[in-house]
């Protein structure tokens, strides 16, 4: 079989059950369904641990997947292991070490601490700082204890608590997956990441750490990105916790298949922006990874153009060919930039082919 160790924060630790007040789609079909995949997906659950020194040891049993033990089962990591079993043909197994609400200072070495101007490491700091966004002694009383058990590789959904900390953020991703690979000894593991969903943070700057995640895949060798934009309802406004967790484990399990289990007929890349030229009073945009062309034929939405006042209004959007889009808005003869769900909340509904979506971004350093 193959066992994957799943990290970060609430969206990854949140149950098939779901949450109070947020559901998982499906939840109770995988309930009724779980004694079929007995045998074929296992979980570990790394108790919430929190030490201010590194420990040897932690807490946790494997349990085998059934009606009894779904419930409890990060629903990310099931239906990452249902594809990847269903795929592979092997039993998959999911070590997962989260803790809702921590940021990645919380998953990192002192060593690494140190050298962050604006993270206080010492006893007294620690224990200022609320219980889940705490530096450091997630990292040492669950993370360290289970460096060097064999697993294929890292799945990590975090970045939410991170948000304002955009400017570090990529910088220190890269850090801590260098610090657990490093850990590990099992050579250069890969690292697939969720990007943050869209939710009404109140102040602005979630597109710019969704951003920084984007980025941080450059920085990060073997690693790719799930992005989230069009998973999310209206109606999830105000859910950091958005009840589509079935795409966002299969999603992972596309990068898995094609770059760790060599299934290169199965995609996974983003579609993401390329270019812009704007002529006659609009934008023309290029597009990567559109696999031969958009997944929808009308009623693309999330897009946004700004002329020199800088005021981004939404846009009308045309096709012209399988891979650009035509953006303008008659009001604004001279558009100066474009963005897509470039907001802290504005779901989009564009996808290439294969049914993976197009990226956040913005063609502006506003």
């Amino acid at each position: 079989g193959e066992v994957w160790f799943a990290g970060g924060q609430s969206n990854m630790e949140m149950g098939v059950q779901g949450f109070h007040n947020c559901p998982v789609a499906r939840s109770n079909e995988v309930i009724a369904r779980a004694d079929a995949r007995r045998g074929r997906i296992r979980y570990v659950k790394v108790p919430k641990t929190a030490s201010y020194t590194p420990e040897e040891r932690v807490g946790g049993r494997w349990n085998e997947f059934s009606t009894e033990t779904a419930p409890l089962c990060p629903a990310v990591g099931y239906f990452f292991a249902e594809m990847l079993g269903d795929v592979l043909g092997v039993p998959v197994g999911v070590i997962d070490c989260t803790w809702g609400g921590s940021r990645v200072e919380s998953w990192t070495s002192r060593e690494i601490l140190e050298t962050y101007p604006d993270i206080d490491i010492s006893e007294k700091g620690i224990a200022a700082t609320d219980e889940w966004l705490r530096p450091l002694v997630m990292y040492n009383g669950m993370l360290r204890p289970m460096a060097g058990y064999t697993v294929r590789g890292y799945l990590w959904y975090q970045g939410e608590s991170n948000v304002g900390g955009h400017a570090a953020y990529a910088e220190r991703l890269a850090n801590m997956v260098k610090l657990w690979r490093g850990l590990w000894g099992q050579g250069e593991l890969p690292f697939y990441f969720v990007e943050i969903a869209p939710f009404g943070y109140g102040n602005g700057l979630a597109p710019y750490l969704r951003e920084a995640q984007c980025r941080a895949q450059a920085l990060i060798p073997g690693s790719g990105m799930v992005s989230t934009n069009d998973l999310v309802l209206p109606c999830e406004e105000g859910n950091i916790h958005p009840r589509d967790k079935r795409s966002v484990g299969k999603r992972l399990a596309f990068w898995a298949l094609n770059r760790t289990y060599g299934r290169k007929d199965v995609a996974c890349e983003n579609m993401q922006f390329r270019s812009m030229e704007v002529r006659d009073g609009k934008a023309y945009l290029s597009f990567d990874n559109t696999f031969g062309g958009f997944g929808r034929a009308f009623d693309l939405r999330g897009f946004e153009v700004c002329g020199a006042d800088r005021m981004f209004r939404p846009a009308q959007v045309h096709f012209e060919g399988n891979e650009r889009l035509i953006v303008f808005l008659p009001d604004i003869p001279e558009p100066v930039a474009v963005r897509y769900g470039f907001r802290d909340f504005q779901p989009g509904n564009v996808v290439n082919t294969r049914e993976l979506p197009l990226v956040p971004f913005r063609t502006d350093d506003f």
